[in-house]
């Protein structure tokens, strides 16, 4: 895998380079995992995304597979249980976060919306193909994770702001960000749906 160009951020490291490979900007529509994602994200806010990436397998323990209807229901002692867990960011405003994006998730479903289409609706159900020669081009936020982060923020999610948005956009493969000479840009490129 060493030989491979990647985008500079993923570094050396086996699991980054992983993820990088095989998951980052690949176009994601289930609205399950995308919850996930995006609590993931929320729990990587002021952190590097290694740190997170680190925890995702006792994440998904400590939040019941990221169940939303599991989460939602979490009681205030569970909350407070889930700061004595040393596997995940035991930050008190984030694992709170977990049961009201939960509950958000689940008043969405309930109008009648799924979140992936919710989601994609801001990037027209197509994935944005940016290229960037360099990091430095990769913007932290841009005008779609803006409205993004309005539109979650009044669904009653939080821990949804424009830089978090963006991230998650990268990682739910709304955005290709993969720098033109990284290997997986022009794959990632082709999984884009085929519009009919």
């Amino acid at each position: 895998m060493s030989d491979k160009q990647r985008c500079q951020w993923c570094s050396t490291d086996p699991l980054y380079q992983a993820y990088h490979d095989t998951e980052w900007a690949v176009p994601n529509f289930d609205s399950d995992r995308l919850f996930e994602m995006i609590m993931l994200e929320g729990a990587q806010a002021g952190l590097s995304w290694i740190t997170v990436l680190r925890k995702r397998e006792n994440y998904r323990q400590a939040y019941d597979g990221f169940n939303p209807e599991k989460m939602a229901r979490y009681s205030d002692n569970k909350l407070a249980k889930l700061r004595q867990n040393e596997g995940i960011i035991r930050n008190k405003l984030k694992i709170e976060s977990a049961r009201r994006n939960a509950r958000a998730y689940l008043e969405l479903r309930e109008q009648g919306i799924e979140f992936s289409d919710f989601i994609w609706q801001f990037v027209d159900g197509q994935p944005l193909q940016n290229a960037p020669k360099n990091l430095k081009q990769v913007p932290a936020s841009t005008d779609i994770s803006e409205h993004m982060s309005k539109a979650l923020k009044k669904a009653g999610f939080n821990f949804v702001g424009s830089t978090i948005c963006y991230a998650f956009m990268q990682a739910a493969g709304l955005v290709n960000d993969h720098t033109h000479d990284c290997f997986r840009q022009l794959p990632c490129q082709k999984l884009a749906p085929k519009i009919t």
